[in-house]
């Protein structure tokens, strides 16, 4: 009779320490610190990475992609609710150490974010300015369910974007609740000192939410001074209309057009309390330009150039040089600050499938208009070719192009890029799968539309118009 009595006074014993360690497991996912990412557990989706060298990659210079990393495991927002009574939102802190890698200093993707989310699937979001957090049809619903910290190098008049340099609060979608310019305030003057996003350099945020005033902040510094004492930018978030009691933490990033490349080089994450410190002395250093494979001629040409295959590279030199005839494009020196707009023919001419006419969508304005399938990103392109035989103005034309395919309107059709090639260019648009307007408006099949839908009609393109003419930073005459 003494055993079961034994067991039976130990019981209380085992069911504390039982019960301890399980506080003790669940208290262990409240934070964590990465000096580096080498060996660390994340999740990770689409372009997004971990480098041989410890660096967080999430875009890899390729256009038009998206890059998501994740902690694995959802954090508690919420303390548990007391007898009677109901949950309450937990304060939580963030610090990261990011960096990105541009080709040309004044040109760049959209950017990053940190990101606190109901669920990880983002595979409806869409890349370019929408940073892979949403998409055209949901941008701004409640049902998004997610709070994210915008690094943005781009200016987006959909979304108000108020500079191409600027850090964001946004809650649900990509209009920031709160923006400035990125910098930071110094402590020793007050004044302000701004900071560039794309100047290559490693720099530091930090993002702290105080769940007593519902107050998101966020500071930011280059990484090699503390955290300031005065934020940057502060707004209120009703957290639990947002998330429920758990929610994931991570980064999202996207491509536009133009060649660029995120980086999170180090990143720590606490509940109820200040963010661990960065070992900034430990961190990965931070590639300074973007890579370029090399050259496919070099690894085939010279492994073959001997004595003893003079004929066959005779033969190969009179194949190469009949396929650069057919894809032969002009490029002139004055063209290389447009190099991230442009396309190749050789590219184009494959998507298009020859320029057949099975891919023939119609005639536009000064040319034939082809549907094409990007190969990666699996995004459908239009493609004009307009007939430009005269040279005088063409540099000036291409730059114009270049300045229309940074316009951002809902109800503008988006110029991707241009090629040129003999007497000919090739200008590469967003493919619209509902047709163009005067399909609905003069087809004899179609059905008659009503007043109020051509009203609306009207007051689209007049906003596109009132766009064009006064609110993008240049005056676009049409």
């Amino acid at each position: 009779m003494r055993r079961p009595e034994l067991i039976m006074r130990s019981l209380p014993l085992i069911l504390f320490l039982s019960l301890g360690s399980l506080h003790l497991a669940a208290a262990a996912v409240d934070q964590f610190t990465f000096d580096g990412f080498a060996g660390v557990n994340l999740t990770l989706d689409g372009t997004a990475v971990v480098t041989p060298d410890g660096l967080l990659m999430l875009t890899n210079g390729t256009t038009l992609l998206k890059g998501h990393a994740f902690y694995p495991s959802p954090m508690r927002f919420f303390h548990e609710a007391t007898s009677g009574g109901s949950s309450t939102v937990r304060s939580f802190s963030t610090a990261f150490v990011f960096g990105i890698v541009v080709e040309y200093a004044d040109l760049s993707s959209p950017g990053l974010a940190f990101v606190v989310a109901k669920g990880r699937d983002f595979s409806s979001a869409l890349q370019s300015q929408y940073m892979g957090l949403a998409n055209a049809r949901n941008n701004g619903n409640a049902s998004n369910h997610f709070l994210a910290v915008e690094l943005d190098t781009i200016v987006n008049a959909e979304f108000g974007d108020m500079s191409d340099n600027h850090v964001g609060i946004d809650v649900d979608g990509l209009a920031s609740v709160a923006a400035d310019d990125a910098g930071y305030h110094d402590d020793r003057t007050g004044a302000f000192v701004n900071m560039s996003l794309l100047s290559r350099a490693a720099a530091q945020v930090w993002v702290d939410f105080d769940a007593r005033t519902s107050l998101v902040n966020v500071t930011m510094a280059p990484l090699e001074l503390p955290k300031p004492r005065t934020s940057l930018l502060s707004a209120a978030v009703n957290l639990s209309a947002v998330i429920d009691d758990e929610a994931y933490v991570g980064f999202s990033s996207s491509t536009g057009v133009v060649a660029s490349r995120h980086y999170v080089l180090s990143w720590s994450f606490k509940m109820d309390g200040p963010a661990p410190s960065l070992n900034v002395s430990k961190l990965p250093a931070l590639p300074v330009t973007i890579a370029r494979a090399p050259s496919n001629v070099l690894k085939i040409l010279l492994p073959i150039a001997s004595a003893a295959l003079v004929s066959a590279l005779a033969i190969a030199a009179l194949v190469i040089h009949r396929r650069r005839r057919m894809y032969a494009e002009l490029k002139e020196e004055w063209e290389v600050a447009f190099g991230p707009h442009r396309f190749s023919y050789k590219d184009l001419f494959r998507v298009t499938n020859g320029f057949s006419d099975e891919r023939l969508l119609g005639f536009g304005g000064f040319g034939r208009v082809y549907k094409g399938v990007l190969p990666v990103s699996r995004v459908e392109i239009a493609v004009k070719k307009v007939s430009h035989e005269s040279r005088q103005g063409m540099k000036e034309f291409i730059a114009e192009v270049v300045s229309i395919g940074q316009l951002r309107h809902r109800n503008l059709v988006q110029l991707l890029g241009y090629c040129r090639r003999k007497g000919e260019l090739l200008l590469v648009y967003d493919y619209m799968s509902n047709g163009s307007l005067d399909k609905y408006l003069y087809a004899e099949n179609s059905k008659i539309m009503s007043w109020a839908q051509r009203f609306r009609i009207i007051k689209g393109i007049a906003s596109s118009i009132l766009y064009l003419h006064e609110d993008w930073e240049q005056v676009v005459l049409h």
